[in-house]
């Protein structure tokens, strides 16, 4: 996208006042996106952005410039100006030999988004209209997106470094609503992958149009949770959200490295039950929150968070690693040129145990089933966690029984982590996308089945 000649001079005129280390981050994207409302096509939108971000470290001190203008010219009049922030009169800039670093790429694409694809797309989100309307009278409308990135990044340093990659993201959302008795309940399923147009036509869309539906339509038609302190379980795939959320944010050295998290200072320590190995792993192959490189060039790693309930490691960027004193863990993200990486997880999860579902609901007397999470918030320097329950279930005498509405789980990440006493064999992944202080990004959140020997629940009677 850049001359290596044109990314040694911005380089060069980055360091000029004294920083240590100046990247370049380049950006060329396109995006499609399709929405159909009732099984007609509501809106088809599509864009190109293109930009070069400009970072400076100076020891544990950053400055961040971007542009969409990547002229020579202006390009280190923008390396200039976020230099013009770091002074001290002792500038020597070295001699910047780029190095063209060669990628393995771990991501079969079979089929690049295209505009020519657009027909084939409609009918494929038609499907899924048409099974989650004809699931059940009380389906009133639906509601269907399918998504494609394709994101071409180069990635400069004065360290020598010069890397490029290609990524390409496929997404489907589908949202069902139920009406019944004056109330509406929504369901969503929203299955994607770091992968192309090959996804679409690979998924069972009636599937997951059915998961949609059957959510809005049981919880329409259920009751309301009862409040208070019990044992809850929490499915596979997406109920992983709890512990990326109200755990994994706090392992990020966004917040590790100022003190502002519960695991600060805590490597090597107890800090949950020793059933939970959670990992952070940007390489799996073709999964939503993977890449072959993230944001500063560096190549991603599985990551070990937790090992048996002691903490082994954090999330690290490189600007966290000069604050900690650590080496970076391949982690540094961000959505675009806009913005400067962060220290952000890309597929974490909650490692398989020994238990199956079953034998965690039958040995359970009395608790909540939460087989599908919904959005909440937390709160990193104290881990305390407030998330929605999409679709819940009582569990009476160790069976499901009756679907209940409106649960919602309360509690510390910390506190929540240690009580874990059952952990499943059946992992699977959910897709989402996650928001922080470098913008919003693709991440799977994953775990088997587990079981939280009590947590704080909240719920009202119903009328």
């Amino acid at each position: 996208m850049l001359h290596e000649q044109v990314i040694q001079r911005v380089l060069g005129a980055a360091l000029e006042t004294g920083a240590d280390f100046a990247e370049l981050f380049a950006e060329d994207r396109t995006d499609g996106r399709l929405e159909m409302v009732g099984g007609l096509v509501d809106s088809s939108l599509s864009g190109r952005d293109y930009g070069v971000g400009v970072r400076i470290l100076k020891g544990s001190f950053a400055v961040y410039a971007y542009t969409n203008d990547s002229s020579e010219a202006n390009l280190i009049t923008v390396a200039r100006s976020a230099a013009a922030a770091i002074r001290d009169g002792r500038a020597v800039i070295p001699a910047i030999d780029l190095r063209r670093a060669v990628i393995d790429n771990r991501h079969y694409i079979g089929t690049l988004p295209d505009s020519s694809l657009k027909q084939r797309t409609i009918e494929i989100m038609r499907r899924a209209h048409q099974e989650a309307s004809g699931y059940d009278p009380a389906v009133s409308q639906t509601r269907i997106y399918a998504s494609n990135q394709r994101q071409h990044v180069l990635i400069a340093g004065s360290d020598g470094l010069l890397v490029e990659d290609m990524r390409i993201y496929t997404r489907l959302g589908i949202s069902a609503v139920a009406e019944e008795g004056g109330q509406k309940q929504s369901g969503f399923s929203g299955p994607g992958a770091y992968a192309g147009h090959e996804f679409l036509e690979g998924l069972d869309v009636e599937e997951h149009a059915r998961t949609a539906a059957r959510i809005a339509v049981t919880m329409v038609r259920a009751g309301y949770a009862p409040s208070g302190r019990f044992p809850v379980i929490i499915d596979n795939g997406f109920g992983g959200v709890l512990f990326h959320e109200a755990c994994g944010h706090g392992l990020e050295s966004t917040s590790v490295a100022p003190g502002s998290s519960v695991f600060a200072g805590k490597l090597g320590q107890r800090v949950a039950s020793e059933l939970v190995t959670a990992v952070d792993d940007g390489t799996i192959a073709n999964a939503w929150g993977s890449l072959n490189i993230d944001d500063e060039g560096a190549k991603t790693q599985r990551n070990v968070l937790i090992e048996n309930g002691i903490l082994k490691g954090y999330l690290i960027d490189k600007l966290g690693a000069r604050k900690m004193g650590m080496a970076a863990t391949g982690s540094g993200r961000r959505q675009s040129y806009k913005f400067a990486p962060a220290s952000r997880m890309n597929n974490t999860f909650i490692c398989n145990g020994s238990s199956t579902r079953e034998e965690i609901i039958a040995d359970t007397e009395f608790g909540i089933y939460a087989k599908s999470m919904g959005g909440g918030s937390v709160n990193t320097a104290t881990s305390d966690f407030n998330f929605a329950v999409q679709e819940a279930y009582m569990i009476r005498n160790g069976k499901i029984a009756e679907p209940v509405k409106g649960a919602t789980l309360i509690g510390k990440g910390i506190d929540i982590l240690s009580r874990i006493d059952k952990v499943g064999n059946n992992l699977e992944h959910g897709q989402g996308m996650c928001g922080s202080i470098s913008g919003s990004l693709p991440v799977n959140c994953g775990q088997p089945t587990i079981r939280v020997s009590e947590m704080t629940v909240g719920g009202r009677k119903g009328e």
